[in-house]
């Protein structure tokens, strides 16, 4: 099978083998969403007469096939197709004859393997915010569950404050909805069309972008076809970086779980089917996928990163560098898939421990509520703050759960407002849902079938 930039003559093996790469074995995870583009493209090129009625046919049956294959896993990529983009040209040209070599029209590589990547990309970064969002759903549970649960608050590790239960879960929803925030308007911004921007600078044909764009089911079409290939990436890089504050996140509520759930604590309990054990000590219950969430996050800011280097100093136009920011942005979107995931089946299962959080509230937690009752009672808070810390022996105990009730401020654990993080969620699920319509929508028009991309 020929490569798409054949000319004559055969390329050194050594270097073929440096520039392609793992390229074709990445690319397995486009070919869906490129065969929705090219079916997109061939759409507009029947519609502005550069096809004809039944070439277009041809290649529309030819799309379909290669999708229905692609999903049992029997349309492979070779080395030596470089690329999904060949390989399936290739098919198309050896099913469909002459229509198949005109799939190209118009085109370069380098908005095919663009609007690939968009398509694959607003899905797979759209099933992350949609595991998130179970996720959030989860920890307000947890807190709605646990609101008047005592919990101490610690700064520097220390026992610091009364707090609950509710109060921690909840900080971790609300925090979890600003990271998916981010990651929801980078899913706005990277939907939108660069197809038919060709290698940077478009063709003098009269090809209808706009068009290829609504088939899509983009929001909308990336202008400046310059840009369009500038914006490779950039980009990716967005997404990459909303990912990488959704897994901090992830990697410092692991680290809380850890701690906590030790059994010098004992707050939390992790179920055992959630720890793997030790080839030596017969009672170890690790916490290894929680220990791993704190090394991926390193993972996904190290790609973010690679992304941003990559991308820095190029000229503006087409670069093959560009290439390169492929592997870490399908790497980075499965990776916090498969965290969001992970973190939902913990908190999902994750028992609290009553008992043990009571018994943690020894008398010197409530040493500012000791000073703040001084004040109410009208001394100076520093000379109340200064009688206490020096008769921290004289501090007595409360009652937790009356302490916890008694801060009554907005979002303090008496009065957690879980009601605005469920509205986020809410508005959340409702934009997604209305965004994977429209793209759904889109795929069947084009090949008469319902299919995924991710």
């Amino acid at each position: 099978m020929a490569k798409l930039w054949q000319k004559g003559y055969e390329l050194d093996t050594l270097i073929e083998a440096f520039t392609v790469g793992r390229d074709w074995e990445l690319d397995g995870r486009l070919v869906a969403a490129d065969c929705t583009a090219s079916a997109a493209h061939a759409t507009m090129l029947e519609a502005v007469g550069l096809l004809k009625r039944k070439e277009l046919e041809l290649l529309l049956e030819g799309l379909k096939a290669i999708v229905l294959a692609d999903e049992k896993g029997e349309f492979p990529i070779r080395r030596e197709d470089e690329d999904c983009h060949t390989a399936i040209e290739n098919f198309l040209v050896a099913s469909c004859g002459d229509a198949g070599k005109k799939i190209h029209t118009g085109r370069s590589r380098n908005d095919q393997v663009l609007t690939a990547l968009r398509v694959y990309g607003r899905e797979a970064a759209g099933k992350v915010l949609e595991a998130g969002l179970d996720l959030q759903q989860w920890l307000l549970k947890c807190a709605e569950e646990n609101r008047d649960v005592p919990m101490p608050g610690r700064t520097h590790m220390q026992v610091a404050m009364p707090s609950s239960v509710g109060l921690w879960a909840a900080a971790w929803a609300e925090e979890i909805g600003d990271d998916l925030a981010l990651l929801e308007f980078t899913i706005a911004m990277y939907d939108q069309s660069p197809l038919g921007s060709a290698a940077s600078y478009g063709v003098p044909l009269p090809l209808d972008r706009e068009m290829s764009a609504r088939l899509l089911g983009f929001s909308k079409l990336q202008n400046n076809v310059l840009y369009a290939n500038n914006s490779r990436g950039k980009f990716e890089a967005m997404i990459l970086d909303a990912l990488d504050q959704l897994m901090q996140t992830f990697s410092k509520m692991s680290q809380d779980l850890i701690l906590f759930s030790l059994p010098e604590f004992g707050y939390f309990s992790l179920p055992k089917e959630l720890c793997s054990g030790s080839s030596i000590m017969p009672q170890k219950k690790n916490p290894d996928g929680l220990e791993l969430m704190r090394a991926k996050a390193a993972s996904m800011s190290a790609w973010a990163s690679q992304v941003k280097g990559i991308i820095r100093s190029l000229p503006s136009g087409y670069n093959r560098d560009f290439q390169e920011t492929k592997e870490p942005f399908i790497l980075g979107l499965e990776l916090a898939l498969q965290a969001a995931l992970v973190m939902e089946r913990t908190i999902s299962r994750l028992e609290v421990n009553r008992q043990r959080l009571f018994d943690a509230f020894t008398p010197e937690i409530f040493a500012t509520d000791a000073a703040l009752e001084l004040v109410a009672g009208g001394m100076s808070f520093r000379d109340a703050y200064r009688k206490v810390g020096t008769e921290l022996d004289q501090v007595s105990g409360r009652d937790p759960v009356e302490s916890i009730r008694n801060r009554t401020a907005a979002g303090t654990a008496g009065n957690l407002r879980l009601d605005l993080s469920q509205e986020g969620i809410d508005g959340a699920r409702e934009r997604l849902a209305s965004r994977r319509g429209r793209w759904a929508e889109a795929r069947k028009a084009l090949l008469g079938i319902d299919f995924s991309v991710v």
